[in-house]
């Protein structure tokens, strides 16, 4: 029986911010679903104080124990629930996660720096040796560091395998010099020494056996200067055991046919249902009930690198110039919420600007919108356009990242239907407004629209493809 451990600093239903959280919530489950019981899939996240008494009702302790960390001799709780055939456990230590949100605090280095050393810890103290420690992002790259520094040399250690992947390589846990001792407890070590200050995700690269990225198109542009915030040399140097393999979603969470968000369920093709979403989310937004007008949708967190900057660049003109609404879901950058606010009071008979993130009323967007934008400068996945299709609106989307692997453009080939949304290539709002013009134009075409959403509602980015992958990957390992 293969044994995995995934190590991270969130995960569904338990505590997410985005998308790493759904990841860690759909993943193990997914290798569990397809290898039974050849596969023993546990996960290790810390027992953050927004984690609800519904699951910590659920939950039994496993363990106490005394950790130490650095110069710190610290309280260590394990707690447990098993979902799904999958075994959580959670890091508990109220100091460090009974605190108002899951991340943005001064201390961050100790806070992850002890949930990694704890999750490694662990392992001796529960009996549990995986064959594979799954490391995700920069807040879970320490317990590869400490499983190589600090427990190698025990014998229960020696063969556990470490695969890191990289989620979105912009957040690598840098920080001052100084923690490495006082905080993590190391000596120095030049696989933590990047451009003057500690770069964790660099060091979990150099250490891994394998190092995944959430995508095959963003793990070749990661080796480049312009995506790679710096870390380009190093992913260059590692490039042998660099490889991506494309995130799913949840096949049961978003469902358009069970889904209890949305205001009326339907099945793939069904049109007349979904407009039923579409009109009770124009009363409830005040918008005119139109079942005709395409509807088109942003679902976004409202940041430059998702490409908001050409939706600003041409909003007034595909306003103006076509009969649709719009309607924008995110918070973020005041340049943008701004922007949305006023194009909302200006054009206040098409648009709603909603700045805020509700995750159901994101759900009630997708299954009443007609096309999805979402232009994004550089996408490390993306789930938000295979959610769009999932709930049979049209993505329009910018040719980067999971956004290429996902998005193929559409085409008419001697009266086959190609492809599962629109696309276009380069940085530009006049390719975004062309090929959003060509999806509003497809949407009224009564012979090929009712076949094209079909199509994408039927495109497969369910997790069994990529689970399959990932256990590949482990046996190879």
């Amino acid at each position: 029986m293969r044994k995995i451990l995934f190590v991270g600093a969130e995960v569904m239903p338990f505590a997410a911010t985005g998308g790493l959280g759904d990841v860690l919530g759909s993943l193990p489950a997914a290798l569990k679903r397809e290898h039974g019981d050849d596969i023993d899939v546990r996960v290790v996240m810390p027992l953050y104080d927004a984690i609800k008494p519904e699951w910590r009702n659920q939950m039994k302790q496993e363990a106490v124990f005394t950790l130490q960390l650095s110069w710190r001799n610290l309280y260590c709780g394990i707690h447990s629930l098993v979902k799904d055939g999958v075994t959580y456990y959670f890091i508990d230590n109220e100091y460090y996660f009974k605190r108002g949100a899951l991340y943005g605090y001064g201390d961050e280095a100790e806070r992850y720096a002890f949930f990694c050393k704890a999750a490694v810890e662990m392992l001796g103290v529960i009996g549990f040796y995986p064959d594979v420690l799954h490391a995700h992002d920069w807040q879970a790259a320490l317990s590869i560091t400490y499983l190589n520094f600090e427990y190698r040399w025990r014998r229960e250690y020696q063969n556990i395998k470490t695969v890191f992947t990289i989620h979105n390589i912009e957040y690598q846990g840098q920080f001052p010099n100084s923690v490495v001792g006082f905080v993590f407890g190391f000596g120095h070590s030049d696989y933590l020494d990047y451009n003057g200050c500690i770069n964790l995700m660099k060091c979990a690269i150099e250490m891994a056996n394998v190092v995944t990225t959430v995508s095959p198109r963003y793990a070749e542009e990661i080796r480049s200067n312009e995506y790679a915030h710096g870390l380009a040399p190093i992913l260059e140097k590692n490039a042998h055991k660099l490889t991506g393999i494309l995130n799913g979603i949840d096949y049961d969470y978003y469902n358009p046919e069970s889904d209890y968000a949305i205001y009326q369920n339907y099945a793939s093709g069904d049109i007349q249902k979904k407009r039923i979403n579409k009109t009770e989310l124009q009363k409830s937004l005040g918008l005119p009930v139109r079942e005709d007008v395409p509807l088109v949708a942003i679902v976004s967190r409202l940041a430059s690198h998702k490409g908001l900057d050409l939706v600003r660049d041409v909003a007034y003109r595909l306003v103006d110039n076509h009969d649709i609404q719009l309607v924008i879901l995110g918070k973020g950058e005041a340049q943008y919420e701004s922007f949305f606010v006023d194009l909302e009071r200006c054009r206040h008979d098409k648009v709603r600007a909603l700045m805020l993130y509700d995750r159901d009323l994101s759900k009630c967007i997708y299954a009443a919108a007609d096309i999805f934008l979402m232009p994004s400068k550089s996408e490390p996945c993306g789930l938000s356009q295979m959610i769009a299709s999932r709930y049979g609106a049209i993505p329009v989307v910018r040719e980067t990242g999971g956004l290429y692997d996902s998005i193929k453009g559409y085409w008419l080939l001697n009266g086959t239907i190609l492809g599962n949304g629109f696309t276009f290539a380069n940085y530009s709002s006049e390719e975004l407004y062309e090929r959003t013009n060509a999806a509003i134009e497809l949407y009224h075409n009564n012979e090929l629209y009712p076949l094209f959403m079909k199509k994408i509602m039927d495109t497969d980015f369910s997790w069994g493809t990529s689970a399959r992958k990932y256990y590949m990957l482990y046996e190879r390992m």
